[in-house]
């Protein structure tokens, strides 16, 4: 059997599957059943700064609208902050006492001052990394594009000098100059980038003329995505990299691995199967690598990213061009 211990961010893991921050990260026994069936880490479910911001917003309009002025709101904002890291503390501290496995905290922030005293306690409670996800939404016109990736680049600085354990930034494909970018936050420093965030997306009820949500689960196709930026990274910056969403099975595993991840992020496959697809996933990559004769999961790695193909700019094509001159037969 091949060896699959894999090197991400400074952390040396049995393999490179990684389960990815949501609701199947949140508790301790969750936790287990995942390393249980073979993950080499874990992402706890994100603290969002945002939701902190809006439940202190939520009691300042409350007061607002019985007319009051509470002279307690800066107790209010401190005692909320509070509340919410002592409880994320809390989790940190479960996850690693349960696992054997590296514990990744995640912080879903917005700003590069609010939340930073948040980080020298998750250092401190014993996280093994932290994991920025870091998002502007690119509706406001009044933003430009520089002063987004200022902001971005600034939350990265930040978050390096105020902790000593690896910071690995989740990116968002939203940028004028995605490539560009993501070469800016491997030169800040970043641990590693995981590609994709995966966002809120809304949809419309015909029936009931109403706003609802869209799946929030990731498609198989979608691993296409994270694949191109994987390959044409991988050569262009020295920072480690993960792919992130639509990774289902085996075959998109190993596709990714070979574009040059150096680990891939697993969600919507375990909620739509069970942990038991983290084994299906392991079994498929070990097979594979034991057919075509690899010793180690690091032959394998980068094997198609751009640097290593014949025809490097088929990476950055953008059109479908042979595909459709050569289709004679569709009407």
């Amino acid at each position: 059997m091949a060896n699959l211990e894999t090197q991400y961010a400074g952390l040396t893991l049995k393999n490179p599957l990684i389960v990815g921050s949501s609701s199947l990260t949140s508790n301790a026994v969750n936790l287990k059943k995942l390393e249980k069936h073979g993950a080499a880490a874990v992402v706890l479910k994100s603290i969002f700064e945002e939701e902190i911001l809006h439940e202190y917003q939520d009691i300042i309009a409350t007061s607002e609208a019985k007319g009051e002025h509470d002279h307690n709101l800066d107790y209010f904002d401190y005692k909320i902050k509070e509340d919410n890291i002592n409880e994320y503390i809390a989790l940190i501290k479960s996850a690693k006492k349960e696992l054997s496995i590296p514990v990744i905290a995640s912080v879903n922030c917005v700003s590069s001052h609010e939340w930073f005293y948040f980080l020298n306690k998750i250092e401190q409670a014993g996280a093994d990394a932290v994991e920025l996800n870091i998002f502007y939404f690119p509706a406001d016109f009044n933003n430009s594009s520089k002063k987004i990736e200022k902001k971005y680049l600034k939350i990265i600085e930040k978050a390096k000098e105020t902790v000593s354990i690896p910071v690995i930034v989740k990116m968002s494909p939203y940028f004028t100059n995605l490539g560009a970018m993501i070469g800016k936050v491997s030169k800040k420093g970043a641990d590693a980038v995981a590609l994709f965030n995966r966002f809120y997306k809304p949809d419309i009820d015909l029936e009931k003329k109403e706003i609802t949500t869209a799946d929030i689960f990731s498609t198989p196709q979608e691993y296409v995505i994270p694949l191109q930026w994987v390959a044409l990274m991988k050569d262009r910056i020295d920072t480690d990299l993960a792919a992130s969403t639509g990774i289902h099975d085996g075959t998109s595993f190993v596709k990714l691995l070979m574009a040059g991840a150096n680990v891939n992020y697993i969600v919507s496959s375990v909620f739509k199967n069970g942990p038991k697809v983290i084994g299906e996933i392991l079994d498929y990559l070990n097979n594979y690598l034991d057919e075509n004769n690899y010793q180690s999961v690091d032959e394998i790695r980068g094997l198609l990213s751009q640097g290593n193909i014949k025809n490097p700019k088929v990476y950055e094509r953008a059109q479908f061009m042979k595909y459709f001159s050569d289709r004679k037969d569709i009407i």
